[in-house]
């Protein structure tokens, strides 16, 4: 009966082993991390909850954005995004194509939404655009 028993117990637990490691495997969190890890894009986000931030990596940068819900002409749409990161000192070598292809991104997903930068990223643009309407000008 002790056998049996503890047959049982182990292929139980050999259950619960499997099911944790194909729970780990399937994880967005864990996609999230390994692209943070390597350098790469990946958008972490459920497009039905409102509530919920998204969280995205690009370079070595690690972003969250704050979804606002707004109207537009036919329904209630996300209509802005304000973007910021925790660790600003990673930002040194982006560049504002990196932040346009952010931007491409995120408005493939939300395309009625406004997309705005927390500080120091929106000075960097404000920046950039009037470099650009300088340029532009002579």
């Amino acid at each position: 009966m002790t056998v049996i028993l503890f047959r049982l117990f182990l292929l139980i637990a050999i259950g619960i082993i499997i099911y944790s490691a194909i729970k780990y495997w399937l994880d967005p969190r864990r996609k999230l991390e390994s692209a943070h890890r390597n350098g790469e894009f990946y958008l972490l986000d459920e497009p039905s909850n409102v509530r919920k931030n998204l969280l995205f990596t690009y370079g070595t940068v690690m972003f969250e954005g704050e979804k606002f819900l707004g109207t537009t002409d036919e329904s209630f749409e996300v209509t802005s995004i304000m973007i910021w990161t925790e660790d600003n000192d990673r930002l040194k070598g982006l560049t504002k194509n990196d932040f346009k292809f952010i931007e491409k991104e995120i408005l493939i997903r939300y395309p009625k939404a406004k997309i705005e930068w927390k500080r120091p990223i929106s000075d960097l643009l404000k920046k950039m655009k009037n470099e650009e309407r300088l340029s532009l000008k002579e």
